[in-house]
């Protein structure tokens, strides 16, 4: 594999681990830094660090962001600085989960020959440090088969949807699903308890039953301890179940089942579970208290 100037801005839970994926895979990874305990942090991992956007970028082959919402990658990636810094060849990759709006403005921003690939990635942290997650990509196909190396350092599979939106749209898909999983889930043990059963038994079952998934197999530890600290909190899902509802409301959808599932999540929002795993609502549909060990 050819050795590549990698910039990443956006080195949080998921972020990080790619990020040591990157630098174990032979290549040159500089991280945003802003706060001086970050940049000492990354320093000790032996990552270098920049404070700034431009210079981080300037003579990058590659770009990665990986930032929390619409408003964070508006902020990066909108500013006027970030296209004149980025290098006329450089690749743009946007890891985030954002609305197909954003970035579709993005895209008009870079202007319709920039190499720029959405390519959010479904998976957790452990499968992050695995290099085991899966990415959902959109943007120029030639971009895309030169980057499958790279892609390569942190996934078991990249898969190739389309030449604007659509891996947004998949990815906001996909997560509908994830934050329903828990509400139905918590629901069906919920009466499974009042029947006699146990989380654990019922679980066994579930796990190698018609409806088991990696997700609840993945959880399943966390439901038996009642431990509901966050790998993804609620909050975030509550933000991706937002953007799930209003990009389908721009296309003039009514989306029943994802606004029964953000009422139950507002509602657990509103008891001061945000920061905590949303599998919490496991818990809330039984109706015991969530465990505050971390």
């Amino acid at each position: 594999m050819t050795s590549l100037k990698i910039a990443w801005i956006g080195a949080g839970k998921m972020g990080l681990p790619i990020c040591q994926r990157l630098k174990a895979a032979g290549h040159d990874v500089r991280i945003l830094a802003r706060r001086p305990e970050q940049a000492g942090k990354l320093a000790s991992l032996g990552f270098a660090v920049d404070s700034a956007v431009p210079s981080l970028i300037g003579d990058a082959d590659v770009v990665f962001t990986c930032v929390p919402d619409d408003e964070a990658l508006a902020e990066v990636v909108l500013d006027a600085t970030f296209k004149t810094a980025l290098a006329a060849k450089a690749v743009l990759i946007d890891m985030s989960t954002v609305s197909p709006s954003v970035s579709a403005r993005v895209a008009s921003c870079l202007g319709k020959d920039a190499a720029y690939l959405r390519a959010p990635v479904s998976g957790s942290t452990m499968m992050a440090e695995a290099g085991t997650l899966t990415a959902l990509v959109s943007g120029p196909r030639p971009t895309f088969d030169t980057m499958s190396e790279v892609f390569g350092a942190f996934t078991k599979a990249a898969f190739h949807l389309g030449e604007a939106e659509e891996a947004r749209f998949l990815k906001l898909a996909i997560n509908s699903m994830v934050a329903a999983t828990s509400v139905l889930l918590g629901e069906a043990l919920a009466f499974g308890l009042k029947g006699g059963l146990t989380r654990e038994s019922m679980l066994e079952v579930i796990t190698q039953s018609a409806v088991a998934s990696p997700l609840i197999g993945y959880k399943k530890n966390m439901i038996i301890s009642g431990d509901y600290t966050p790998a993804a909190t609620l909050d975030m899902l509550k933000k991706d179940v937002d953007l799930f509802l209003s990009s389908g409301a721009q296309l003039g959808m009514s989306q029943p089942m994802g606004h029964m599932v953000r009422q139950a999540y507002q509602a657990a929002a509103d008891k001061g579970l945000g920061q905590r795993d949303f599998f919490v609502l496991v818990q809330e549909a039984e109706g015991s208290p969530a465990s505050t060990a971390t």
